[in-house]
């Protein structure tokens, strides 16, 4: 835990940003989480850490968490996950198990040539690029 909290620290003091304590608890809380969670789930544990945090507060950390890299939106669960890669990349892959939930996060740092040609073909400029892969994990198979 204190490693993910060292790596906002640090990104924050080399970019001119501030660790708030929402920043700070909120990604405490995505990062402990055993499965994704939902910002209203955040919200409530969140209850522990200051005093009646209303939900623009965590929107705006789960905002800030996202934008540098800290946590990714799985967009069909619409819930958070901590980065476990350290590092700001273009693209996102999650495996998604439909029974446990677990989510894992593949590591592509590149988009697939395959796709990268066809935006080619159609002259589509790829900007950022999410893929989510549903199906069953090898403890729910």
């Amino acid at each position: 835990m204190s490693e993910i909290i060292d790596s906002l620290t640090r990104y924050c003091k080399s970019n001119g940003e501030r660790v708030t304590p929402p920043r700070r608890f909120v990604l405490e809380i995505i990062a402990t989480s055993p499965k994704p969670i939902t910002a209203y789930d955040v919200l409530t544990l969140l209850n522990k850490h200051l005093d009646d945090p209303k939900p623009p507060t965590v929107y705006r950390a789960l905002e800030f968490l996202s934008e540098h890299g800290f946590i990714h939106r799985i967009e069909s669960l619409n819930a958070y996950i901590a980065c476990k890669e350290n590092h700001k990349h273009e693209g996102s892959q999650f495996m998604i198990c439909d029974k446990c939930g677990q989510v894992e996060e593949a590591h592509l740092c590149h988009v697939p040539p395959a796709l990268k040609a066809q935006a080619e073909q159609k002259s589509f400029k790829i900007n950022y690029w999410n893929v989510e892969i549903h199906g069953c994990c090898k403890n729910c198979s």
